[in-house]
């Protein structure tokens, strides 16, 4: 049950979530039965709608995070199905109980998502920290500006079990301001940040000018391949062209000869293909280095 983004969209799911009544246990074992059991859609109906309210509730909680209360529900609501889909009612426990880690969850990772431009946590020990952070300052007296003091980083990572550099870290991005990159830089609004950022990758008629070299690198291989025979070319193929090359030894035993002609003839081979990629074709009055 998604809800749109807005206060008429938020006060609908609460008009929405009073109409339907608290079960008993009694009730909402027999729902999630008939929903596990046969697919029963009015019953998935009846055991999400009667936890809404548990769900607006779980997303008050998270409201200090700058995020709209319309947004938190939302995500919430997608727990709840998340909830429904695995509740199994035989285990004996209340769905509510089940639900609100699924609610709770979900919530978390949408603020983590969306809180900074900059993913903030992704480790449990980090998301552990982000939505412990302030509590634990506030208890401490540490004011919400600057950088917190030494035994506070201290008692914060020993509390948390976090490394200390991870409290001053996500302290100095929680208290930092996100800055868009399309914010402007002058006055008159025609300059952004994003122009500043240097674009390290190659400009395009370098990308084109290399992609011509490959292709006629790769023309004169082919090209140069054709004049070696077969022996030769497989040689090459197994010895130079593969990920994972033949050794001498291996192509020794394919050809029944010794591991020296095998180099001998990689060696001729290789010299063929650099003399045609060259242009310079060999010709027959040459003497041959190796014998055939």
């Amino acid at each position: 049950m998604m809800i749109e983004n807005g206060g008429d969209a938020l006060s609908h799911f609460m008009a929405e979530a009073k109409r339907f009544p608290m079960l008993t246990p009694e009730q909402e074992q027999k729902l999630a039965q008939a929903w596990r059991n046969h697919g029963d859609e009015a019953a998935l109906r009846n055991l999400v709608g009667s936890h809404l309210r548990l769900v607006l509730k779980i997303a008050r909680g998270f409201t200090g995070y700058g995020l709209p209360l319309a947004d938190l529900v939302a995500e919430g609501n997608i727990g709840l199905m998340q909830a429904a889909q695995k509740f199994d009612p035989d285990r004996g426990f209340r769905f509510a109980t089940y639900a609100m880690w699924w609610i709770r969850a979900a919530i978390q990772e949408y603020v983590l998502h969306s809180n900074a431009i900059v993913k903030m946590g992704t480790t449990a020990a980090q998301k552990k920290l982000f939505f412990n952070l302030r509590t634990i300052k506030a208890r401490l007296g540490e004011h919400d500006f600057g950088d917190l003091s030494p035994v506070a980083v201290r008692t914060i990572a020993a509390e948390l079990d976090v490394p200390a550099n991870d409290v001053v870290e996500m302290n100095r991005r929680m208290s930092g301001a996100d800055v868009s990159l399309n914010a402007a830089t002058t006055e008159d609004g025609e300059a952004e940040w994003l122009d500043r950022l240097v674009d390290d990758r190659p400009i395009q008629d370098m990308v084109l000018a290399e992609a011509d070299e490959r292709a006629q690198r790769q023309k004169l291989l082919g090209d140069a391949l054709v004049r070696l025979d077969a022996r030769e070319l497989e040689i090459v193929r197994e010895r130079r062209l593969r990920d994972e090359p033949l050794t001498l030894e291996e192509l020794s035993k394919r050809f029944h000869v010794s591991r020296e002609r095998i180099r001998q003839l990689e060696v001729r081979a290789v010299e063929k293909l650099k003399k045609a990629m060259l242009g310079i074709t060999l010709t027959p009055s040459a003497p041959a280095t190796l014998a055939a």
